[in-house]
C-alpha cells in the first residue's frame, strides 16, 4: 500500500508505454480508491497492448500528447505527476529532423511542469543515464575480460570507479539528442523547484527490462535480444570490434515501480534529489553474456553476426553507481540478470501472437 500525502489524482504521462503502464497499474493496485490517470499518444508500436491492462486495473486512460499543452491542461487537478513520456531512442534525430525528440522530451516536459505548477503537484521525473556525455564515457578506462569489458580501478575522471558512473561525473560535452533533451528537462525541473516550490525528484535510469517491453536495438536491448532468440530473428554485435563485450546494467520494470511508489509516498524526503537508478555491477550483462543466457533459457541458438562499425552515441560500458540512492533508501533490485531474462522469456511465450503482431 502507498500512503499518498494528497488525495488528488496521480497522473502518469507516457502511461501506455513500458514503464508508464507498469507505474500506472501498480499505483492503482497499491492505492485502492485513488484515481490514477494514464496519458499517452500511443505513437510507439506495441503500446496498445497495455490498454487492456490499464482498464483491468481501473486506470483511467486519456489519449493525449504531452506536446499539446491543451491536452494536459484539460485534465483535472492532480496531486502528483510521474513523467514517463519520452522518445527513448538514442538514435533519435540522427538520420533526420530532431523535431519529434525535442518536442516530446523537452517541450513535453515543460508542458508537464506547467501542469504541475498549476496544481502544486509533486513531480517524479524518469530521466536516463544518457545525460552523461558520450566523449566522457569513452574516456573511462576499461579492461577486456573473457566475456565483457570491465571498468578499470584507476581512472582520470571524477565520478567513475569499478562501481560505475556516479552523479558527479562531468557533464561537459555532447550526449545524443535524446540525452540532451532529457538533461535539459532536468535543468527545467530544478528551476521550477526553486522558483515555484515544486517538490521534484529525478531518477536517472540505466536499462530497464522485463515483461511488456517491446524491445528495439536502440532502446530495450535485453528484451530485443530475448525476442530474437524466441522468434528466430537475426542479431549483430555492433561496434567495439564486433565481439559483443559492451556492458549495461539492468533492472526489472516493476522493481523501478517500487522505488517510484516510495518516492510518491514521501515527497519531502525526496524533494530536490537526483539519483542514479540501476542494477550496478551486480546486475549487468555484456551482449555476449546475454546471448549465452538467452540460448540457455530458450533452448534456441541464434548466429550473431559481428559488425565492428560503431554507432553514433554508443559506449563500451555503462554501470550505475547507486551509492547516493542507497544512502536515501533501503530499496534494492531484487532480481538478478538471469531472472529478468527468464521473466521476459515467459512473458513473450505467453503472449507470442500479440507480440508478433505488434513488432515491425
Amino acid at each position: 500500500m502507498i500512503a499518498f500525502p494528497r488525495m488528488e489524482p496521480v497522473l502518469v504521462t507516457g502511461g501506455a508505454g513500458f514503464i508508464g503502464a507498469n507505474v500506472a497499474v501498480s499505483l492503482a493496485e497499491r492505492a485502492p480508491g485513488r484515481r490514477v490517470i494514464a496519458l499517452d499518444n500511443l505513437s510507439r508500436r506495441g503500446s496498445e497492448l497495455n490498454l487492456p491492462r490499464l482498464r483491468e486495473a481501473g486506470v483511467e486512460f486519456v489519449h493525449g500528447d504531452v506536446r499539446e499543452p491543451r491536452d494536459l491542461l484539460a485534465l483535472p487537478e492532480i496531486g502528483a505527476l510521474v513523467e514517463c513520456s519520452a522518445e527513448p531512442s538514442v538514435l533519435a534525430g540522427t538520420d533526420g529532423s530532431p523535431d519529434y525528440v525535442v518536442r516530446t522530451n523537452l517541450f513535453g516536459a515543460y508542458h508537464c511542469l506547467e501542469l504541475a505548477r498549476r496544481d502544486g503537484a509533486q513531480v517524479v521525473f524518469l530521466s536516463t543515464s544518457r545525460v552523461y556525455p558520450v566523449a566522457g564515457l569513452h574516456r573511462i578506462r576499461v579492461e577486456e575480460a573473457d566475456t565483457r569489458f570491465e571498468i578499470a580501478a584507476e581512472q582520470e575522471l571524477e565520478g567513475v570507479s569499478p562501481a560505475g558512473v556516479a552523479e558527479t561525473f562531468p557533464l561537459d560535452g555532447a550526449r545524443t539528442l535524446y540525452g540532451a533533451t532529457k538533461l535539459s528537462a532536468e535543468l527545467l525541473l530544478a528551476e521550477y523547484a526553486e522558483s515555484y516550490g515544486l517538490r521534484t525528484v529525478i531518477d536517472r535510469c540505466g536499462v530497464v527490462a522485463g515483461p511488456w517491453q517491446m524491445g528495439k536495438v536502440d532502446q530495450g536491448v535485453f528484451t530485443y535480444w530475448m525476442l530474437a532468440h524466441v522468434l528466430g530473428r537475426p542479431l549483430r554485435y555492433l561496434g567495439f570490434g564486433g565481439g559483443g563485450l559492451q556492458v549495461r546494467d539492468l533492472e526489472r520494470g516493476d522493481e523501478l515501480v517500487d522505488l517510484v511508489g516510495e518516492q510518491l509516498g514521501d515527497p519531502g524526503h525526496w524533494a530536490g534529489r537526483t539519483v542514479n537508478v540501476g542494477g550496478g555491477r551486480e546486475v549487468s550483462l555484456s551482449l555476449r553474456e546475454t546471448t549465452a543466457l538467452c540460448a540457455e533459457i530458450t533452448g534456441n541458438r541464434v548466429d550473431v553476426e559481428a559488425d565492428g562499425g560503431d554507432r553514433p552515441g554508443d559506449v563500451p560500458i555503462y554501470l550505475s553507481d547507486t551509492a547516493r540512492l542507497h544512502g536515501l533508501t533501503g530499496w534494492r533490485p531484487a532480481r538478478g540478470a538471469r531472472e529478468v531474462l527468464e521473466d521476459t522469456f515467459r512473458w513473450i511465450v505467453a503472449h507470442e501472437d500479440r507480440v508478433r503482431r505488434a513488432l515491425p
